[in-house]
């Protein structure tokens, strides 16, 4: 509620019945009081009947944090970080807003406009935005009403991807390898067997670590709560507990989707970026966004300062197709490399542990088109997050395409998007 509010900009109301389910399912909401918005303090309280009042307050760059137990403040300084771009909107697209006059060279216009209407046809999909690039140049887009291009919007999981990417940006940088034991310092007691886990089981969701997620083919939802989403709620160091996990398989040998994984990539990340001296909470947009001409980004924290980016972030759709574009381009920007070459290649391509388990769907923090869920190649591969957010990169026809949404529109997003889709790969070339 408090980043519906004070990041997107949404009403309290709206916000209320439309966003944030995968943290707080509607049928838990009836038990609980009304959020108290509190402008003035920009925060939100809210009274477990019978328990504490919490409270989520605005930090500015760093969104809105969950306030931890018996505290009535965040336990780290936030920093204020600022693009070092000049305006968007002096500055042609991707590094600014300003479009093109007319569209790049075959393009269906007509099958592009049929493709937008797809998208929007289900009012209760409740789409926010749909973005679609060829060739890195916007060719299509549209917005629910009160939307704009610049708006920042909850995203959830994409936030995966954008830890990797974070990653890529290391490893170009020289801070880590793919193949090296990851170093987490929980870890480095003799005779630990974590000590095998390496940044690339890591990065495919195959570190082996024990997780209790929703996603695991086994899951009992046995009324205990699930520590995947505890990395959400919890209200802890999220990294010391990702890190304190304790082994359940061997590494890269059984592939699960369990936020232990983007949580102790985020880690790495800062151990990397305080090692050398360098502010943590700005490396972002200093080192990628400012990079590819990203400004609307939020990424929100623990109440310890740490990254939650594996589902606590919020951007334009614009900002995530300028994103999907970095990738389609093989990690390149304006001449720079900022993914190191064949990370492209890593993120696309089935984690071994998956194709072992039949579930040729999961790469390095991206998913795979592997069996054609979606209605586009194989070669395929995306961005997923909560509630019906996709980023798709579809590298046989140059395509970048982006769906957000309200999470109360999760149930039909996928009947809109799927046939914007299917015209999409006919509105343009092939190769």
């Amino acid at each position: 509620m408090c980043s519906a509010v004070f990041i997107t900009g949404l009403d309290p109301n709206v916000a209320a019945e439309s966003v944030g389910y995968f943290t707080g399912p509607y049928d838990q909401r009836k038990k609980v009081g009304q959020p108290v918005v509190d402008r003035a303090k920009k925060e939100v309280r809210i009274t477990i009947p019978g328990g504490p009042t919490l409270t989520a307050r605005y930090t500015g760059s760093q969104g809105c944090v969950t306030l931890p137990p018996n505290s009535s403040d965040v336990l780290f300084t936030p920093v204020t970080v600022t693009s070092a771009l000049p305006p968007a909107s002096t500055q042609p697209w991707p590094m600014g807003d300003v479009l093109p006059a007319s569209l790049p060279a075959g393009v269906d216009s007509l099958k592009v406009a049929q493709a937008l209407d797809a998208a929007f046809s289900l009012p209760d999909a409740y789409t926010t935005a749909f973005v679609v690039t060829y060739k890195g140049q916007i060719v299509g887009e549209r917005y629910m009403s009160g939307i704009a291009p610049t708006t920042p919007l909850e995203s959830w999981s994409m936030g995966k991807s954008v830890v990797g990417t974070l990653m890529g940006v290391l490893i170009q940088q020289g801070a880590y390898s793919l193949d090296q034991a990851a170093p987490i310092p929980e870890w480095q007691t003799a005779g630990d067997g974590r000590q095998a886990i390496r940044i690339s089981d890591i990065l495919r969701m195959s570190s082996g670590l024990r997780l209790k997620a929703p996603d695991d083919p086994d899951f009992d939802p046995d009324g205990t709560y699930p520590d995947h989403t505890f990395l959400y709620t919890g209200r802890v160091n999220s990294f010391s507990y990702a890190a304190t996990r304790p082994q359940q398989w061997p590494p890269n040998t059984v592939g699960r989707y369990r936020n232990t994984e983007p949580v102790l990539a985020s880690y790495l990340i800062r151990l990397a970026v305080e090692k050398r001296g360098e502010q943590y909470l700005s490396f972002p947009q200093r080192n990628l966004f400012d990079k590819i001409g990203i400004r609307t980004m939020t990424m929100e924290t623990d109440p310890y300062g740490n990254f939650l980016t594996q589902g606590y972030e919020f951007m334009s759709a614009r900002d995530w197709a300028r994103l999907g574009n970095l990738y389609l381009q093989d990690g390149v920007s304006n001449g720079e490399r900022i993914l190191p070459e064949g990370f492209v290649n890593f993120v696309r391509t089935v984690a071994p542990a998956w194709e072992a388990d039949k579930r040729p769907i999961y790469g390095g923090f991206f998913w795979l088109n592997g069996t054609g869920a979606l209605p586009v190649p194989r070669s395929a591969y995306y961005m997923l997050g909560s509630g019906g957010q996709y980023v798709v990169i579809i590298p046989s026809h140059d395509l970048v395409v982006v769906r957000m949404g309200f999470d109360k529109g999760a149930p039909r997003s996928s009947v809109g998007f799927g046939a914007a889709l299917s015209t999409l790969v006919q509105a343009v070339p092939s190769h």
